[in-house]
């Protein structure tokens, strides 16, 4: 175990009255040091922020080059469309790595020192999940940032990109949970990535990520505009392009609240058992 994995966490005791020590403060406490710790990990491992952030750039060449005309008629428009769609389908696909992230890690036996230490029991996955929005938002800024070198100009101004990252980044927490609880509940990290990826891909690509939804068959369309992420989408695309948002950021909050509080207590309870 390198100094890193504990360095400012508690040392580990005995005695029936650890637990009671642990209280809303030091939950937060322990939860921010090893959220110090996950971002460490990016310095130690470079190759996992060049993957957050090439996939996004190669999803905006192909869908806005290749996709736009045929589309739209003009990649330009099609451009504005769908920057906001690719950017938010590149973080929740990154959620995934979340729970594969702490798969590798209980299979390692770095939980079983978090487990030997006086830390609140949630305080592991608070970290590994706060350190991983770091790097969604690194994500982001780089979707953003090629979106604006190919023409993009987003009428919110900086405030509007600001909320826009702010509200995929909140919905993301929530599918961290999620994650979470995936990669405590299934054996292997390719497990993970599995199943993660055959929820993923309905999520994202029946939505208004790509194609508006009055332009789908009618079933597909009643399933993308009740879907979480046309909300999260379209939340975005308001922002971005200073339109109406108010209603899909509502739904985005509802949905995020509601996942958050199925699948944190779930996924605490499955790191109990299993760390």
């Amino acid at each position: 175990m390198s100094a890193v994995d504990t360095a400012g966490l508690p040392p580990a005791q005995a005695g029936p009255n650890v637990a009671q020590r642990i209280t809303p403060v030091s939950t937060v406490r322990h939860g921010a040091l090893l959220t110090w710790r996950s971002l460490v990990k990016i310095k130690r491992n470079p190759e996992e922020v060049l993957g957050l952030t090439f996939m996004p750039l190669m999803f905006v060449a192909l869908f806005v080059f290749v996709f736009g005309q045929a589309m739209m008629g003009d990649w330009q428009a099609y451009r504005d469309f769908i920057i906001p769609g690719i950017t938010a389908q590149s973080v929740i696909f990154a959620t995934i790595g979340t729970g594969v992230s702490l798969n590798s890690d209980i299979e390692k036996g770095i939980f079983d020192r978090f487990r030997s230490l006086p830390i609140a029991r949630s305080a592991p996955l608070i970290g590994a999940i706060l350190g991983d929005l770091a790097r969604y938002l690194i994500t982001v800024v780089m979707v953003l940032v090629v979106a604006m070198l190919i023409g993009y100009r987003p009428a919110g101004g900086p405030i509007g990109v600001a909320a826009a990252a702010a509200v995929v980044l909140l919905f993301a927490f929530s599918l961290c949970w999620l994650s979470a609880f995936m990669g405590l509940l299934l054996r292997t990290p390719m497990a993970v990535n599995i199943f993660g990826s055959i929820w993923m891909f309905p999520l994202t690509f029946a939505s208004s990520t790509f194609v508006a939804p009055e332009n789908m068959p009618g079933w597909m369309a009643a399933f993308a505009r009740i879907n979480p992420v046309t909300h999260v989408t379209d939340a975005m695309r308001g922002l971005l392009e200073g339109g109406p948002f108010a209603g899909p950021l509502l739904w985005t909050v509802a949905w995020t609240v509601g996942l958050t509080a199925v699948f944190f207590p779930l996924a605490t309870r499955a790191y109990r058992r299993r760390a």
